[in-house]
Formats: C-alpha cells, sequence, structure tokens
C-alpha cells in the first residue's frame, strides 16, 4: 500500500524569472498542455504540479502562477510571480521534488519559507526553505 502526501509550493519568484522557467512552471502546472520544447523529458517526465479534479485533498488541488504586485518602493510599483501549488502526491513521486526545487531555487525572490510536504495523517509537515538560490531546511 502507498502512502500518500499533500505537496505543496508558496513562494514568490522573481520578476525577471526567465521566460524558459515560467514555460517549465506552466506546464508542470498544466496552465500550458504544450511541454515547452528545451524541457528536458528525462528530468521533466510529466507534470508534477497539476491539479487532480478527483484530488482527496479537503478543498482539492490547487495550481496558481501570476504576476502579482508586491507592494510600492521609490521606483515604482514592485512586482513577482507568484507560485502557489497544492497537490495530493503517491510517495513514489516524492524524490520528484528535487525537479521542482531545482527549477524555482535560483529564481526565488526572497529568502525564507517556499512550501512543505507531509504524509496525509500526519500533523507535522516536512519544511523546505530557500536561501542563496539553494534549497533545504536551512536555520534563519
Amino acid at each position: 500500500m502507498s502512502l500518500h502526501y499533500e505537496v505543496v509550493f508558496n513562494c514568490f519568484l522573481r520578476r525577471d524569472t526567465p521566460e524558459p522557467v515560467l514555460a517549465a512552471l506552466r506546464w508542470h502546472l498544466e496552465l500550458d498542455r504544450e511541454r515547452p520544447a528545451d524541457l528536458d523529458p528525462g528530468i521533466h517526465t510529466f507534470p508534477l504540479l497539476a491539479p487532480d479534479p478527483d484530488s482527496r485533498l479537503p478543498g482539492g488541488d490547487i495550481a496558481s502562477l501570476r504576476l502579482q504586485s508586491r507592494g510600492f518602493a521609490a521606483g515604482g510599483e514592485l512586482r513577482a510571480w507568484g507560485l502557489l501549488s497544492r497537490n495530493y502526491w503517491l510517495d513514489d513521486d516524492l524524490g520528484e521534488l528535487v525537479t521542482i526545487l531545482d527549477l524555482l531555487a535560483p529564481h526565488v525572490e526572497e529568502p525564507g519559507f517556499g512550501g512543505y510536504f507531509r504524509e496525509e495523517y500526519d500533523t507535522e509537515p516536512t519544511v523546505f526553505t530557500f536561501r542563496n538560490g539553494g534549497y533545504g531546511p536551512f536555520t534563519f
């Protein structure tokens, strides 16, 4: 019997995130159906963040990537790409977290919380954080 996990990505990516990274995310979220031509199918084997309409998570799966206002500064409005993804994963797919973490880490706007995963019956999640272009369970 397989275990199931709630997997959440929740972070802002810099406004200047390269288009190939955004295209890869849109494909993983199934916001675009066509796999980007430059996306390695050996690494990005299937859309990992695609919402399942029959998800067993309360409230269902979520997939969102949008350019958002982060406030204002002397130079004008501050904008960044807001990513929110919540999915129900099988334990066999959990190793694929690295695919998404590697894609996001170099482009995260601010160090800190990036999301979590937890076995569906656990009360404590395993949090992942971003810092200096990398990810892990960093201490701040």
